[in-house]
């Protein structure tokens, strides 16, 4: 994919506007830790939301959208899009939550919600293992969808592909020989990275949240862009359709089912794997970005807020966007890769490591020449775009935990804001450092696999961060056991669980769905037996909590007859109405957007109606629930007002 000058022009203003940004915000990010990780608590909803969807619109999403459609067909998505309904119910219970909490990390949270040395010792591992682990792991991945995207557009080596598939070729299982990357490819990537760092460090929050809601333009714009002329060069959707089924056979039309056939005759997805995403998942397993009950990047934006109304309006709009708006023209071209090159799915079920997820960039390439000028630029501002947003939150986030809950709590209380805002910069650059390290390691590691592991990693302990809230139970040896436990059963099953799958009289290993499933139950086991066997926190902590978070339910017994003054929440029941009919307006939208795609209109005309309704019920109880008014609440102006 050759460039010209007018791509060269756009890549470079790309890059100016970006610098600029960090520039302009360099002298805000400077007064405190406040003002650098959460903009002062000062965000409208609006930025913060879309900085939220850009954060999840990294380089690697299309790529692993991509792999998980040539795998299991467009129901394959639903190892993500399950997760909507946690989602929701986030935005509608536990959003206001968070911001009455008034924490700057998640992790924040362990020392209000528990007491003693366990409750520290919690908040500063799981501030390292995020931090200097999970970050590293997400950086790792995102820099190597970025390094697959140069290496199949604009530094593609025709030559060095042939002799490449010669090999592979003659491999006798398909095996793909490790092959070293180009040094042009990692130039542009230490590039990227440097000018990461450099807006990252020095606009804090700010920066990032602004640079962000524009990178996450350009990056759909794009997107929208290649969707629409993969459309275009098979004559139209319908077109591009029947050459997936030509593909296929009677499987393809199997690609683009929705919710895969529940005869079981779907050989794209098997039905006990989708029920598991869908029963199970969004509420058994943590994943960054989709934390059952909320967590980490999304937290500290909804602390970034203005008040609890624009906190609650920024999570539902991320939630919105990130499920209806983003992903038809990450499909349609995952639909235009099965369509130009059936061989990946060929791939992708001969060898599990096999990266499917590479028909993105090839379809870019393919299409390389109907481009007009400029749109190749564009495509590769898209890519930038989309992996700098990724990487400046990761930085900005990770740096958090380790300010905030590490050196700030552990190393140097009285550290000044001075000492803090430098210790900030730094921090952000050894995150910065690690997600390089993460990079070499995970070269070979297909991005939809990673995304697997992550979730089979954190199974479990879901559960335990939403029932945290309401019942009054729960303790710091609870979550401590969820975490190891989960990382005990993850270790087991990687280690062994073909041994295992063939001891219960099974053909095949366990596919990752079973695997999280395994690891949830096992977990979940633990951690309440270790509940019951440890003692409750003290009455005087719970009862510090209650009073400020102020969470409803009737799982707080004891606590709320010694607080009887509390004026708790009301409307928990409400909340989940709302949650579940907003999960219903994004499984309404996702098929009715297709399926006008791909001119279905009698089933798109059923699923517009559904989301119709379902948005009327929303608009109704969002009214009940949020109001007009942002005024902040007496526990929002009671916060404390120190920078911290």
């Amino acid at each position: 994919m050759t460039l010209t000058t007018i791509d060269f022009l756009i890549i470079a203003l790309y890059f100016v506007l970006t610098l600029g940004i960090g520039f302009w915000f360099r002298s805000r990010a400077s007064k405190d830790i406040s003002e650098y990780f959460i903009s002062g608590r000062s965000l409208p909803w609006w930025i913060a939301g879309t900085s939220m969807v850009a954060t999840t619109f990294a380089a690697d999403t299309p790529l692993a959208v991509t792999g998980l459609t040539i795998q299991d067909g467009m129901a394959g998505n639903w190892v993500w899009w399950a997760f909507a309904l946690g989602g929701m119910i986030t935005v509608f219970v536990y959003a206001k939550l968070w911001r009455r909490a008034g924490v700057m990390t998640d992790v924040e949270l362990v020392e209000m919600r528990y007491a003693g040395k366990p409750a520290a010792i919690l908040r500063g591992t799981r501030a390292i293992y995020v931090a200097l682990i999970v970050n590293p792991i997400i950086i790792g991945w995102v820099t190597k969808a970025m390094i697959t995207v140069l290496n199949e557009t604009i530094l593609f080596d025709p030559i060095a592909a042939a002799e490449l598939a010669e090999l592979v070729a003659q491999s006798p299982n398909g095996e793909i020989p490790v092959q070293p990357i180009p040094m042009m490819t990692w130039v542009i990537i230490v590039g990227t990275l440097s000018l990461v760092a450099v807006y990252g460090m020095l606009s804090g929050m700010w920066g990032v949240a602004i640079t962000d809601s524009i990178q996450f333009c350009f990056a759909m714009f794009g997107c929208i862009a290649l969707a629409y002329l993969a459309i275009d060069h098979f004559g139209g959707a319908t077109e591009l359709e029947a050459q997936v089924i030509a593909n296929f056979g009677e499987e393809g039309a199997a690609a683009f089912n929705f919710i895969p056939d529940l005869t079981g005759s779907n050989a794209w997805m098997p039905v006990y794997a989708f029920l598991i995403m869908l029963l199970v998942q969004w509420w058994a397993t943590w994943y960054p970005g989709a934390e059952p009950g909320g967590g980490g990047y999304v937290v500290q934006r909804m602390a970034a807020c203005k008040d609890e109304r624009h906190s609650l309006l920024a999570t539902l709009w991320y939630q919105i966007a990130h499920y209806c708006v983003r992903p038809w023209p990450w499909l349609i071209v995952a639909f235009a890769a099965l369509a130009m090159f059936p061989e990946l799915r060929a791939g992708e079920l001969a060898n599990p490591d096999f990266d499917s997820g590479v028909g993105f960039p090839r379809v870019m390439r393919a299409l390389s020449g109907e481009m007009g000028y400029g749109l190749r630029g564009l495509l590769v501002v898209t890519f930038l775009a989309a992996f700098m947003s990724t990487l400046s939150t990761q930085m900005n986030w990770g740096a958090s935990y380790l300010v905030r809950d590490v050196y700030q709590r552990f190393v140097k209380p009285d550290a000044t804001n001075r000492e803090l805002t430098i210790a900030s910069r730094w921090l952000s650059m050894l995150v910065l450092v690690g997600g390089g390290v993460a990079t070499v390691m995970m070269i070979n590691v297909s991005i939809d696999a990673a995304w697997k592991i992550l979730l089979a990693l954190g199974a479990g302990t879901g559960a335990v961060f939403m029932l945290r809230w309401f019942w009054w139970r729960i303790n710091a040896w609870t979550e401590i056991a969820s975490m190891v436990a989960s990382l005990l059963f993850f270790t087991i099953l990687s280690l062994y669980s073909e041994d295992i799958a063939q001891a219960v009289g099974l053909e095949q290993d366990f596919r990752d769905e079973v695997k999280m499933l395994l690891v949830a139950v096992a977990s979940i086991v633990v951690w309440l037996g270790v509940t019951f066997m440890t003692a409750p926190e003290l009455p005087e902590t719970l009862d510090n909590f209650y009073r400020k978070v102020r969470p409803g339910g009737v799982f707080w017994g004891p606590v709320a007859k010694r607080n009887p003054s509390v004026n708790v929440d009301q409307n928990v029941g409400l909340s989940i109405v709302a949650a579940l009919c907003s999960a219903g307006i994004v499984y309404s939208v996702i098929p009715c957007i297709g399926n006008i795609i791909f001119k279905h209109y009698g089933e798109a005309a059923k699923c517009g109606a559904a989301a119709v309704f379902f948005g009327v019920v929303v608009a109704v109880l969002v009214g009940k629930l949020v109001g007009p008014g942002g005024d902040p609440t007496q526990s929002e102006k009671n916060e404390a007002t120190d920078p911290s």
